[in-house]
């Protein structure tokens, strides 16, 4: 076991390394940030002195060096807009996103999840062809349209919840967070099914083939010879035998669903990472830009790695099969 972590942390150290690589080359070639940074009328000396001070005027490779030995002391630099730590300054949006991203992934792992089964274990209900339909509607639709049809229904036309924003908050080990307050959890309802859709549907279809294939293997099938109830099975052995490409999904989407929530906050106002990141586009702050995606990247790799982990713990073929090659 001790020789899979080992492989496996290896792995993801040369990937952190050549994934800051890419983004830092990808974000350098997107504009120019002191055309936004510097004013139009500034003399010529002052823009030389900006552009000195920010580190522009040295070489790209020297630029990488200065920002990878910075990443590995936990610096990120500071933003040009905002002039702070970037850290500081996403750790202060972060909440904001890791509270709606878990609301919306647990939401659709669980709801899913429990209507794949139904699917699978009663395949020719009438339910269960509904659900499937309203799986194949939730790849279709585009998640920003969905976001303006739910702001239109049930924000302005029923008025049942806000359009957008986060609402009350409340300070717990100094953090803030809007779920545990009635105003701030009416605020991330929308935003949280908006975002919970599409993985939702993931969910469903990938349940109901497993559930279809696991209640045909031999397991069940001697199980119920046995005499086991229907619910007991679904529990002890379904479950289970599902339970892999279940957590592989899991762990892929709420990687994903953490990176990607940029639609979803921007059409709710949600003041989190994801709007942050596309006013930093917008005014070319590279160091929130770069910093944002190497986060992003470490996100993956992390989430990867612990699915790795996981699988060796539940099925150990796995962490045997992979130390022999």
């Amino acid at each position: 076991m001790l020789a899979f972590i080992i492989q496996r942390a290896l792995q993801a150290a040369l990937v952190m390394v050549v994934m800051s690589m890419i983004v830092f080359l990808g974000v350098y070639a997107v504009g120019n940030p002191v055309d936004i940074v510097i004013p139009p009328d500034a003399t010529i000396a002052m823009r030389e002195e900006v552009i000195r001070r920010l580190g522009l005027d040295l070489p790209l490779w020297k630029q990488y060096g200065i920002f990878a030995w910075n990443l590995l002391q936990g610096d990120f630099g500071r933003s040009f807009i905002y002039n702070m730590p970037v850290l500081e300054l996403i750790g202060g949006r972060l909440p904001a996103t890791l509270e709606l991203v878990l609301i919306s992934i647990l939401f659709a792992t669980v709801t899913g999840v429990s209507l794949g089964i139904y699917a699978g274990v009663n395949p020719e209900s009438r339910i269960a062809k509904l659900i499937m339909g309203l799986s194949i509607l939730g790849f279709s639709v585009p998640s920003f349209w969905v976001g303006l049809i739910l702001i239109l229904t049930f924000a302005v036309h029923f008025g049942i919840f806000p359009a957008g924003g986060r609402g009350e908050t409340v300070m717990v080990f100094g953090v803030e967070w809007s779920f545990l307050t009635a105003n701030g959890l009416s605020h991330i309802v929308l935003p949280a099914l908006n975002l919970a859709l599409f993985k939702m549907a993931m969910m469903i279809r990938l349940a109901r083939a497993g559930t279809r294939e696991a209640m045909l293997s031999d397991t069940v099938k001697f199980a119920r010879a046995a005499g086991i109830s229907e619910a007991t099975i679904l529990r002890r052995h379904v479950l289970k035998l599902i339970s892999i490409p279940i957590i592989t999904v899991f762990g892929l989407e709420l990687g994903s669903t953490l990176a990607f929530a940029v639609v979803t906050e921007t059409i709710f106002s949600w003041p989190g990472v994801g709007k942050l990141i596309i006013d930093s586009i917008t005014v070319l702050d590279r160091p929130v830009m770069v910093a944002y995606l190497v986060l992003t990247a470490f996100v993956f790799v992390m989430i990867n790695f612990t699915v790795d982990l996981v699988f060796a713990l539940i099925d150990p073929r796995i962490r045997s099969g992979r130390q022999k090659s």
